[in-house]
């Protein structure tokens, strides 16, 4: 078992009148652990009252401010039209249509812009901070801002008026018919509008298979051949279990699964079942146990005396690494390669997810946890969402519920509603000893009594960053190359940690970069390659492709599916049933 991996998150036991409140609490009106809020405003309004010089800076730069507004609106009251005083972020595309280009708009933009500029300056850079505090109050007070914006209010959004005039308000009934429907969904617990075109098993997950195996975490699924010849080394897949498996299996133009198929691959998928209160107790080595080293026992008796490519998916890819690094400590050699897709290993930059990640949060989220036995899927969901606000939360509201003209569903966006729980146990384990702890880089796990160490690794590996990944920021995917002695040959794609790894080929504007690291080569930072390698066009499927092929033996006959000889009999037709637990109903 993964040694004291549950000691070391009962250092303070709590009393379960404490953990009782703490859950009825966050259900209602405290999605983030009081202690934490408290303590990050606290600690930034001590430490900017102690500095003067910064309060003076803060002072001149909003008086500057206003005087650069004021003669930009005393310039556009005499029709000189001048160029913006500020400008939007680059990713920020609220204020970019020709609309807010007209006065009096403009002006409340450029307003609004220029706060927003004030407290970003007020909320950094402050002497003397907790580097997680000033992270924590900047992004809040962000989402405060964000709130607040002139584009989000019918009175001062004129495209939201311009609609209204030239359709006579229809945009507003239907926005209003819109919320309703939302609402009742909501209450519902069903799925969001136009999730129903994309049922599981019927128009995604629909690459044919048979489920081989079937245990309390997992159901395995092998894929039928399509191909006359078949590479000999089979692929695992390990997807992550906060995400049905079926991501990499989307609808047929965009399917991973049907891709490496489509090529004369033997592929496995591991299907993680969807937690409830009897998974409570499921810890992290559970999902190694049963999970891979489980999914790797069915694929060897299935396709005997091979070695087998391994891939893993975010939290996935850290299992599948931990995985690797033990079965290398204890010479289990039945691995040819480790392909890594967004995944981390290193979690001392985790990025801005890191923002609901300190000790405080942990245990707010370990009495959620422990009143229910899981952590549901719906809150996984909506962290992700205030991660990326402006474009999950904020415009899609304008556009649904002002302007009447919802974004059109589509394969992605019906799977990410379909959400995943975690157990109670694994997921406290998970955030204490890699999100806090950063135990795996430093040495400080153990399987068996064997210390994990990822230098034990030899399989050569294959990782992908993505470019604006909120979960997995690609420099500290990167870190693979300093943290193991093997060849590491790691991409970086275009696109965020879901879309930049469902990359097809095809007519999307993609561009990877790719660089091979070999363990006598000397190391290249993340900025090094990133300024150094050339830019490609199109998808990297095709060249991890051939890197797999580069690594597989002559194409033989396909095996057969399943062992029944073996106990691996064909239990049922791909997806499974795994897939399909808390699932959308229609």
């Amino acid at each position: 078992m993964l040694k004291n991996l549950i000691a070391t998150f009962d250092i303070h036991p709590a009393h379960p009148v404490d953990r009782l409140r703490n859950a009825m609490l966050a259900r209602t009106s405290m999605p983030l652990s009081p202690g934490t809020l408290v303590l990050a405003y606290t600690d930034w309004f001590t430490h900017l009252n102690m500095y003067p010089a910064k309060q003076g800076e803060l002072w001149a730069k909003g008086t500057n401010q206003c005087a650069r507004l004021g003669q930009w609106i005393q310039c556009e009251l005499e029709h000189k039209h001048p160029n913006p005083c500020v400008e939007s972020m680059p990713h920020d595309r609220r204020f970019r249509d020709e609309e807010w280009q007209q006065w009096p708009f403009n002006m409340l933009y450029q307003a609004f812009l220029l706060q927003q500029e004030w407290w970003n300056d007020a909320t950094q850079d402050v002497r003397g901070m907790h580097l997680h505090h000033e992270h924590m109050v900047n992004f809040l007070t962000r989402q405060v801002l964000d709130m607040a914006s002139p584009s989000n209010f019918l009175w001062t959004n004129p495209k939201a008026l311009k609609a209204t005039f030239e359709e006579r308000g229809d945009n507003l009934k239907r926005g209003a018919e819109y919320f309703e429907d939302d609402v009742n969904r909501f209450l519902q617990g069903a799925p969001p509008r136009g999730a129903e075109d994309f049922p599981v098993g019927k128009r995604v997950a629909i690459t044919p298979g048979k489920v081989v195996l079937q245990n309390r975490l997992i159901e395995l699924i092998q894929y039928t051949p399509t191909t006359a010849q078949v590479k000999p080394q089979p692929i695992l897949i390990v997807p992550a279990w906060i995400m049905k498996y079926y991501i990499l299996d989307l609808t047929p133009e965009d399917s991973l699964v049907k891709y490496l198929v489509g090529h004369g691959y033997t592929v496995f998928m591991i299907s993680w079942k969807n937690p409830g209160p009897p998974e409570r107790d499921l810890g992290f080595d559970d999902y190694r146990q049963l999970g891979v080293m489980a999914a790797l026992d069915a694929v060897n008796a299935i396709v005997p005396n091979r070695k087998i490519h391994s891939v893993g998916y975010c939290i996935g890819g850290t299992l599948l690494t931990v995985t690797a690094a033990h079965m290398a400590r204890v010479s289990d050699e039945r691995l040819q390669s480790m392909t890594l897709f967004a995944s981390l290993t290193d979690f001392s930059e985790p990025g801005e997810l890191g923002l609901f990640i300190d000790p405080s949060e942990i245990v707010w989220l370990d009495d959620i946890m422990w009143e229910r036995g899981y952590l549901g899927g719906a809150r996984m969901r909506s962290t992700f969402f205030y991660l990326r606000s402006l474009d999950m939360i904020w415009s899609r509201r304008v556009r649904d519920y002002l302007l009447g003209r919802p974004s059109a569903m589509f394969d992605l966006m019906a799977w990410n509603s379909d959400t995943t729980n975690m157990p109670h146990r694994m997921h406290s384990e998970y955030l204490q000893r890699f999100y806090l702890n950063n135990d795996l880089v430093e040495g400080h796990l153990e399987i068996d009594d064997e210390p994990v160490m990822l230098l034990d690794i030899r399989v050569p590996i294959f990782t992908v960053g993505t470019t604006s990944d909120h979960i997995a920021p690609w420099r500290a995917v990167y870190t693979i190359n300093r943290v193991t002695r093997t060849e590491v040959s790691f991409v970086l794609t275009t696109g965020g940690h879901n879309v930049g790894v469902v990359n097809p080929p095809g007519p999307r504007p993609t561009q990877y970069q790719i660089n091979t690291h070999h363990p006598n080569n000397k190391y290249l930072s993340a900025d090094a390659f990133h300024a150094r390698s050339t830019w490609h066009e199109g998808s990297w499927w095709p060249a991890w492709e051939r890197w797999l092929a580069e690594r597989s033996g002559e194409e033989t006959a396909p095996p057969p599916m399943g062992a029944p000889d073996a106990g691996y009999r064909l239990l049922s037709d791909a997806p499974g049933t795994y897939v399909l637990e808390g699932a959308r109903t229609f």
